[in-house]
């Protein structure tokens, strides 16, 4: 029932250009930042199973096109953690609740190869989680962490389909390495308006010291409003699992992008800017 929903709502949108991605979705893109421009986001949001709700905000998320073919990126993010304490879910899910800074999240995303009209454009983005978070009170994993994807992104005439996979490693007890991947179909509906999409993503068991103690795969709805500067951007998401552990997500910020155009000198001539991912116990 829920793939038939989906596949409805893709046949509803309106043929017109599409974007780049990363927030709202946990889908991500391999387009950086073009080169010279900055991108910041103020969000929310939520990430939750029966074992444990956890929330973040308000978060900054900043990122910076330094060169033609790389992005750095930075979130600093307050988060709280509601364990459900339920016996179902021992031993995870039991403890007090807390509130306070999380993980901060850093990366760097690279385009290794540039679309072609019969190649898709390939990058990855990798993220180094630094332990900012109490791990004492749930808030923090107590150690470097990382988020190792590679992502695709093919442009089909009035859609933009991006995809990929990777590998999150975390050396910390009560937590798992886990596989990740995703797929990700948009249009706009409203010309340089409204924009709609619509994504898979799966994960696996990501340890009992997250909500995520089995796998889950997840479609979510989401999508971007562009108000009369199209340089300013409401996002939202929302969504809940279709298969393995009961989860739901949510996204909601603003954003804002500036800088000068340097495309004319860029000789990778890459796509449209990019956009953020998942992490154990936390939003993307």
């Amino acid at each position: 029932m829920a793939r038939r929903l989906a596949f409805l709502f893709l046949l509803l949108l309106a043929p017109l250009r599409g974007h780049a991605q990363g927030p709202p979705y946990q889908t991500d893109d391999p387009v950086p930042v073009e080169y010279g421009h900055f991108e910041a986001y103020i969000f929310g949001g939520a990430d939750g199973t029966p074992v444990e709700m956890d929330s973040t905000g308000p978060a900054f998320e900043f990122n910076w096109g330094a060169i033609p073919t790389i992005q750095l990126h930075v979130i600093v993010p307050l988060g709280a953690i509601v364990p459900s304490n339920n016996p179902a879910y021992l031993p995870g899910g039991v403890g007090p609740r807390a509130f306070g800074v999380t993980d901060i999240e850093t990366g760097v995303k690279w385009a290794w190869l540039k679309e072609t009209k019969h190649r898709p454009q390939i990058g990855t983005f990798t993220m180094f989680e630094l332990p900012s978070g109490s791990y004492s009170k749930g808030l923090g994993v107590g150690k470097v962490w990382y988020k190792v994807p590679v992502w695709l992104q093919k442009n089909i005439g009035p859609w933009t389909l991006d995809g990929g996979a990777g590998e999150t490693v975390v050396p910390q007890t009560q937590y798992k390495n886990f596989t990740y991947g995703s797929f990700l179909v948009k249009r706009d509906v409203i010309h340089n308006k409204l924009e709609l999409g619509v994504e898979v993503f799966s994960h696996g068991a990501e340890g009992y010291a997250t909500p995520q103690i089995r796998g889950s795969t997840m479609i979510d709805v989401g999508g971007y409003y562009h108000f009369k500067n199209p340089d300013h951007q409401f996002l939202f998401a929302y969504g809940h699992s279709v298969a393995g552990l009961p989860e739901n997500y949510a996204y909601i910020g603003l954003y804002w992008t500036w800088g000068k155009d340097h495309q004319k000198n860029d000789s990778f001539a890459l796509n449209l800017p990019a956009n953020l991912t998942h992490a154990p116990g936390s939003l993307p």
